[in-house]
């Protein structure tokens, strides 16, 4: 049975077909200055991964603490420009993928999609690539990690059943590159899911 389980923040764990896989994984209790306001994420929601899909290298989206918590053979998915920093912590099942490209993992493909939003992580990295993905079985879900409103939402998939909404964050404002509600609703507007799950929202 195919089943979605939000997990908190921009983690959820996407049961397709018989293929296990994790987005953006924040499974501890804190972030530097941001704590968890949910309970923690019991271990059976990351256990036996086929793929974690990361949406960019923010520490809210890329937690080197969490991925810890996974089999070091996991294999990853990542942004353009994002691997070698994956490479250089002993990562070694890493496929990185460009706007457009796609992969196969068990029996589901997955597909690097436009987000607008800047990946990089402050004070250590320059700017690097931010994906949202496309993931097509039987059904299509749409996950962004972070992205802004832009129009050409509607232009990624057609009869989409699934849409992971990134709704604002952890403070009053997150400024650029994030969706209030009300940008989040046009979103659905334009994407036209059958579902919409809000995720990024409550957690911390």
């Amino acid at each position: 049975m195919d089943r979605i389980t939000y997990l908190g923040h921009a983690s959820v764990l996407l049961e397709l077909e018989g293929t296990r896989i994790l987005t953006d994984p924040l499974l501890l209790d804190r972030v530097f200055h941001l704590y968890r306001l949910s309970a923690l994420v019991p271990a059976e929601h990351y256990l036996n991964i086929d793929a974690v899909l990361i949406s960019h290298n923010h520490w809210d989206h890329l937690d080197l603490r969490s991925l810890r918590k996974l089999d070091r053979d996991t294999r990853l998915i990542l942004p353009h420009g994002v691997g070698a920093m994956m490479q250089r912590r002993g990562y070694p099942n890493l496929e990185e993928l460009r706007e457009g490209e796609g992969t196969q993992v068990g029996s589901v493909r997955v597909e690097a999609t436009h987000a607008s939003h800047i990946g990089g992580r402050p004070l250590v990295s320059v700017s690097t690539g931010c994906s949202g993905y496309l993931i097509q079985g039987r059904r299509k879900i749409q996950f962004f990690g972070d992205t802004d409103f832009f129009a050409g939402m509607a232009e990624i998939a057609d009869d989409l059943d699934v849409t992971l909404v990134p709704v604002a964050g952890w403070g009053p404002t997150l400024g650029d590159g994030h969706m209030d509600p009300q940008q989040a609703a046009e979103a659905l507007d334009l994407l036209q899911p059958r579902l919409a799950i809000p995720i990024h929202w409550g957690t911390f």
